[in-house]
């Protein structure tokens, strides 16, 4: 059983509910194929995590447009629709966290890959992100999961040993990076997943 001090959250469909099918929802384009190649070709995963990592959300918008000009609308909405992505806290989690807050036997960390003005408006909005004990945020250190050395800045600059720390993530790319760095990890997939996994290994 490994001896946790530290737990690791990752935020974005961890404790916060952000997805952009809420705003590129069944109605916003003529067709789901049509939606399906946006995402696939337009607005990608890799084009937003170059912002997550710290590229401007403006240069990124304006190269794009201009890349793709029938497609400006909604290449705007991407940034300019943005606050109507977040669905706001995944409550179930949050009490998790809450929990683990008040039992006072661990740090809580947040290691999250967010663009740096963005994650500003997430702070206006839930207190819950002022819980934690240190936050490392991509868009302000220009890396991002899952690269090591993110890791790794959390890991230093909060003197958390790996095999002290438990991370939690829905993205299992990021949850075997962070195991290739011994760090134990949980593959989030819900609350009350979550919640027997920790209970399994006997922290709550």
């Amino acid at each position: 059983m490994p001896d946790i001090k530290a737990f690791i959250f990752d935020l974005g469909g961890v404790l916060i509910d952000w997805n952009p099918l809420y705003v590129y929802d069944e109605n916003y384009f003529d067709s789901l194929e049509t939606r399906d190649y946006f995402f696939k070709n337009i607005c990608t995963s890799a084009w937003n995590e170059e912002q997550d990592a710290g590229r401007s959300i403006v240069d990124a918008t304006q190269e794009l447009v201009a890349k793709f000009p029938d497609w400006e609308k909604p290449i705007r909405d991407y940034y300019g629709q943005w606050t109507n992505m977040l669905n706001g806290p995944i409550h179930e989690t949050v009490d998790i966290l809450r929990q683990l807050k008040e039992s006072g036997k661990y740090k809580l960390y947040a290691l999250t890959n967010w663009q740096a003005e963005l994650f500003n408006i997430a702070l206006v909005r839930y207190n819950f992100l002022h819980w934690f004990d240190g936050r490392v945020v991509s868009g302000e250190e220009k890396t991002r999961k899952p690269f090591p050395e993110f890791y790794h800045i959390l890991l230093s600059r909060y003197n958390v040993k790996p095999q002290e720390a438990l991370f939690i993530d829905d993205n299992l790319r990021n949850v075997r990076a962070a195991e290739g760095l011994g760090i134990t990890s949980i593959h989030f997939h819900s609350p009350r997943q979550l919640k027997e996994n920790i209970a399994g290994f006997q922290l709550i």
